[in-house]
Formats: structure tokens, C-alpha cells, sequence
């Protein structure tokens, strides 16, 4: 009965995302989600990243204060690597390549000099969605979890953004994340595509791409707050 699976399925969420995404996490495919990943880990099975970070992105940025998206493909499935912002990494974990390609690239358009770290808490915290498109992966798995439902969320994810709000920047690099564009209004928002960062296709439209400033040019147009890419 529909209302066993709305008592089953309320994530731990920031509550604009829990209202916003309120009809999917009621939705069949979402206690599926739920029930597959209680399953896999009663099985013994590592998932990443830990249950108190899956949603992540979400909670550290609220749906009325998003003002850019980047679109990642799932988490690193490595240990103590994800944190469940894409394309970054806890504290201590020497960052990934695509991520240092990135560093070099906000290096390159902001002379912004690379951090320490690979934690991209502070781009999320101003209102960069770190979105991956799995939210969960099994460890020493790549994309491990791309069929049990998880891209059905978080496309509603961008849909809902798309057409509720205005004047957001989607960052899509790479032909999974340029997949995405058709969900999203490009007479309302900001599209901007590239190479992913990778090391074997950064080269190949990543570097040079001057995405950072370019996401800063347009807020300031629109009269938003520009991004501090600092770490």
C-alpha cells in the first residue's frame, strides 16, 4: 500500500530538498532503492559512501540556494575516498586525478592556487550542487549502482530544478553529463559543456574551457552572488 512505502522511504534530507523531491521518495522505485541497499549491505557488502553522507550534496546545498550544478557520475568507490559531493573527497585522501585536472583548470582561469585537499565542501556550501548521478556505489565497483534507480532520482533532480528556478548554470562535462541537457530549460539556465577532467579527455576541451569564471560572469549578470573557488 502506497502509504507502508511513505513511512519507509523518508531519507535524512535537508527539508526543502524532502518537500521538493517529496513525490519521488513516495514512489515505488525509491523504496526500492532502499530495500536494495539495505540488502546489499546485510550481505556484507561495503557501500559508499556511508549512509549519513549519501545525501550529502543535498543537505549542504538547500534548493533555494542553488545557483550552479555540476553533474558527476557516481561516487568514488575507493575507501574513505566519497563523501557524496561529486568529484570530491574527504580530508586526508590525496585527491584523484580528475580532480587535480580540475584544480589545474580553476588554476589556469582564476590563478587560483590548488588546495591541500580534495574536499569540495566550500563550492557546496555557497551553492555548487555536487550532484552524482548514482548517489551510492559498491566498493572496488565503478559504477556498481547505475541500474538500481538511483539516475530516475536524481533526473527528477535536475527536472525539478530546471523548471522551478531560474538563472542556474549547469556544468556538464563529458558525454554522460552533456546526456543530461535534456532535461534542463536552456532559455532559463546557463548550460556550459566540456571534456570531463579524466586525464584521458581533459586534454580534449577540459583544460581551457574557463568554466569557473565563465559561471561568475553570468551570476553577476543576473545579479547573484558570485562563487569564492577557494578552498
Amino acid at each position: 500500500m502506497p502509504h507502508e512505502v511513505n513511512e519507509k522511504v523518508k531519507p535524512e534530507i535537508e527539508h526543502s530538498w524532502l518537500e521538493m523531491m517529496k513525490q519521488e521518495f513516495e514512489s515505488d522505485y525509491f523504496f526500492q532503492i532502499k530495500t536494495f541497499l539495505k540488502n546489499e549491505i546485510h550481505s556484507g557488502k561495503t557501500i559508499y559512501p556511508p549512509g549519513k553522507l549519501i545525501f550529502n550534496a543535498f543537505n549542504c546545498t538547500p534548493f533555494n540556494q542553488v545557483t550552479a550544478v555540476i553533474v558527476g557520475q557516481d561516487p568514488y568507490h575507493g575507501q574513505g575516498q566519497a563523501n557524496g559531493l561529486c568529484f570530491s573527497v574527504n580530508p586526508g585522501i590525496v585527491p584523484p586525478p580528475s580532480l587535480l585536472n580540475i584544480f589545474k583548470e580553476l588554476k589556469s582561469d582564476l590563478a587560483i592556487t590548488p588546495p591541500e585537499h580534495g574536499d569540495l565542501t566550500g563550492w557546496a556550501e555557497q551553492g555548487v550542487l555536487l550532484l552524482n548521478a548514482s548517489l551510492t556505489v559498491q566498493a572496488g565497483f565503478p559504477n556498481s549502482h547505475s541500474k538500481i534507480g538511483w539516475h530516475q532520482f536524481t533526473d527528477a533532480v535536475i527536472h525539478k530544478l530546471s523548471s522551478e528556478k531560474e538563472n542556474i548554470v549547469f556544468l556538464l562535462w563529458g558525454k554522460f553529463a552533456q546526456s543530461k541537457k535534456t532535461l534542463i530549460d536552456n532559455h532559463r539556465h546557463l548550460i556550459l559543456e566540456a571534456a570531463h577532467p579524466s586525464p584521458y579527455s581533459a586534454s580534449a576541451g577540459f583544460f581551457g574551457c574557463r568554466h569557473f569564471s565563465k559561471v561568475n560572469e553570468y551570476l553577476k549578470n543576473k545579479g547573484i552572488k558570485e562563487i569564492d573557488w577557494h578552498l
